[in-house]
């Protein structure tokens, strides 16, 4: 009889989820916040970038302003509710968020909140201005990019860390995911380089222009050790699992991102150097830029037709997805910022193309997101797949 009982309230259990419109895979509202880990922020990310590539897209009319504005709002609105979510999670599951900084893969990903807020922050100085007013985005800004720069660098040199003294890894573990917690201080040089005409005259600014350069240097040179790993992981040990194919795609972030910076810096760089340092700075631009955007070309292609190899036998949907959209939008970036320094139509239609492709793929991201977030509500479970990503795929 206990026995029949406990079946039939499992049975009216299952019902009442199916009749429920929202979250239907969760027991209770409050597991919502049970296994929310920072890869979450890539969302933030993925829809920041598309407001500030919009922003700074060679080709520009009103409709484009009013839908870059729009993505830099919601990406606004989901740094706020991620931000509370967080906080909710470590003072109710402290447990659960203590062990995100020990797994060999989720670690990794800690490198995603400071890139949301520097993501939001360059999106508030170039859109949110019209709305909030120069000042109020200002400052704004100067506090979400103080935030992101030393939570970047703190993830820069913590996570590695971490790498070298307790995650138990292998060559065969590597992946784009690796990136991630060293590419932020390379997105504070590029935000940094648009603060540059609101500080002081004089030695304020030429610090900022070194800071912003020496982050530069720290991110490339560490994202330099780090893809040789990736790109021997393929040649060596074949395949990767099929949840981790999308990350594939991260690595074009510090390639996209260190052109996109080289050439902010250059824009910028008249409001605290002049003479020759400038005409270097400016030529660096152009120089690094059209050489690493070979490369990144060549990394699309293997990323795209790997993924689509994959896709064919069956590509499952988890967040990993949003690195189909900010890696990509920093390529848009550089594009933009090379088209300015060289002038050169054929940089600026692939900075618009690139943009479409860009914002089909956040269509696509976001919508499988929302669906198996706030519909189906799968997403906010626990995820012991995660840590297949780091495993070779079976041959």
């Amino acid at each position: 009889m206990g026995i029949l009982m406990l079946g039939e309230a499992r049975q009216h259990t299952m019902q009442a989820h199916e009749r429920r419109l929202l979250f239907r895979g969760l027991e209770r509202p409050s597991e919502l916040f049970a296994n929310l880990g920072p890869n979450w922020f890539a969302t933030i990310m993925g829809t920041g970038i598309i407001a500030t590539a919009g922003a700074t897209l060679p080709v520009q009319f009103p409709a484009l302003h009013a839908v870059a504005t729009l993505f830099w709002g919601g990406a606004s609105v989901l740094l706020v509710l991620l931000a509370a979510s967080t906080v909710l999670h470590w003072t109710r599951h402290h447990d659960t968020a203590r062990s995100h900084h020990r797994h060999p893969v989720m670690a990794h990903f800690y490198g995603a909140p400071p890139m949301a807020l520097l993501t939001v922050g360059a999106g508030t100085l170039l859109l949110g201005r019209d709305v909030l007013g120069e000042q109020l985005a200002l400052g704004i800004d100067a506090v979400l990019w103080t935030l992101g720069t030393l939570l970047g660098l703190a993830s820069a040199f913590a996570v590695p860390y971490l790498q070298f003294t307790r995650h138990t890894v292998t060559a065969a573990d590597a992946f784009g995911g690796w990136l991630m917690p060293v590419v932020p201080p390379m997105v504070s040089a590029s935000t940094g380089a648009l603060l540059l005409p609101y500080l002081p005259d004089g030695e304020a600014r030429q610090l900022m222009l070194a800071a912003c350069y020496s982050m530069f240097g720290l991110s490339l040179l560490a994202s330099l050790l780090i893809i040789p790993l990736v790109w021997q992981r393929l040649a060596v040990h074949k395949d990767l699992a099929a949840a981790a194919v999308p990350t594939l795609w991260i690595v074009l972030g510090p390639l996209g991102q260190s052109i996109t910076a080289a050439n902010l810096l250059a824009s910028n760089a008249h409001h605290a150097v002049s003479g020759t340092l400038l005409h270097a700075l400016e030529a660096f631009g152009v120089l690094y830029g059209v050489p690493v955007l070979g490369f990144a070309l060549l990394w699309a292609a293997f990323a795209a037709a790997i993924t689509f190899r994959t896709a064919r036998s069956g590509l499952p949907f988890s967040l990993a997805w949003w690195s189909f959209t900010f890696p990509v939008g920093t390529c848009v970036t550089g594009l933009s910022g090379l088209a300015a320094h060289t002038g050169l139509g054929t940089f600026t239609v692939m900075a618009a193309v690139g943009y479409v492709l860009l914002l089909a793929a956040w269509l696509v991201v976001a919508a499988r997101t929302f669906r198996g977030s706030v519909i189906e509500g799968t997403l906010f479970q626990a995820a012991p797949a995660q840590a297949a990503i780091a495993q070779p795929a079976t041959p």
